[in-house]
């Protein structure tokens, strides 16, 4: 990586973050482009001082920022977009733009700019009302929210643009992604950064249903792996794919919920005490998500190195030091 010049969208958020956080230890050159919608400057500012990072603030709405934050660079990791199936069925309008307007300024920018290679954020919603599990990559159901929609229709148009134009994709269907630098905050949290806050205040967490659900929870280093092999893949074949980005194991909202009272309990153990509560499913919630990882390992050489247990350890540990 270490001569390659990488544009993330999306930089100053969560996962974003964490990617230009790696490739900068790696030695590439890193733009960030971020409107700040859902990403926090305080996410960036240590790269600030790095000559190798850059960053622009601008909406991947505008085709001429998508155009300007894509000159010169050899590769995209497009991670901006509107996350949240709450949000989409609150405000599909807005998650359209973002998700699939958004996405095509940026299909085009990096056509027009002579990208290598656009490695973008798919997402597990894509399998919808399929009930198979495990779940592989060319079978998949009905979508259940717009959010949903708006990520299918990210495959489809980042395949024609190969088809039709020769621009090199690959697709990764997030599975639940936690860690470091998850905003905690907001109406629509991700749960394990939600419930871990509600948790250190000694508030009940509220579990959507009986906590039966089932979610495979893969912790950020994972994903980051994943990011970079596609980047650094020689395999034509690993080229123009969607691949499940996750662990391969499943645990319900219930499990969930005890291992994050345990980890935070040996920073303080009243947090043992903590009562749960339950509320109704949420709309638009599957109620189980279990990826099969096999053709990452087998086209991308994947290898995640944490599991659900792992990755809240250092998760939990993280939040206790940062929140």
């Amino acid at each position: 990586m270490k001569s390659s010049k990488v544009l993330v969208t999306g930089g100053a958020g969560f996962i974003g973050s964490n990617l230009c956080e790696k490739l900068l230890e790696f030695g590439a050159e890193v733009t960030c482009l971020d409107n700040l919608a859902t990403g926090h400057k305080h996410n960036i500012d240590p790269f600030l001082k790095n000559n190798k990072f850059k960053f622009i603030e601008g909406d991947i709405r505008n085709l001429e920022t998508c155009l300007q934050a894509t000159k010169n660079q050899d590769f995209v990791l497009h991670e901006a977009a509107l996350g949240s199936v709450p949000r989409s069925i609150n405000d599909p309008i807005t998650s359209n733009d973002v998700n699939v307007s958004g996405f095509l300024n940026m299909l085009v920018a990096s056509r027009d700019n002579g990208i290598k290679r656009f490695v973008y954020a798919a997402s597990s919603s894509t399998y919808g009302d399929s009930e198979n599990l495990p779940k592989v990559e060319d079978v998949i159901g009905k979508p259940l929210s717009p959010y949903a929609i708006t990520k299918y229709v990210n495959e489809l148009y980042a395949d024609i643009f190969n088809k039709s134009y020769g621009l090199d994709t690959i697709g990764l269907r997030y599975f639940n992604v936690f860690g470091r630098r998850q905003d905690p905050n907001g109406a629509y949290a991700a749960v394990i950064p939600k419930f871990v806050m509600q948790l250190m205040k000694k508030e009940s967490p509220v579990i959507n249903g009986d906590g039966t659900y089932s979610r495979d929870f893969t912790y950020i280093d994972n994903v980051v792996q994943m990011n970079l092999l596609c980047l650094v893949t020689e395999n034509e074949n690993a080229l123009n794919e969607v691949y499940n980005t996750a662990v391969g194991d499943r645990t319900n909202l219930k499990e969930l919920t005890q291992l994050l009272k345990q980890n935070l309990a040996e920073y303080d153990s009243d947090i043992a005490e903590v009562e749960i509560e339950y509320g109704p499913n949420r709309p638009g919630d599957i109620p189980h998500s279990l990826a099969s990882v096999e053709k990452a390992k087998k086209l991308l050489n994947y290898n995640p190195t944490h599991g659900i247990e792992d990755g809240l350890k250092e998760a939990t540990h993280w939040y206790w030091d940062n929140l």
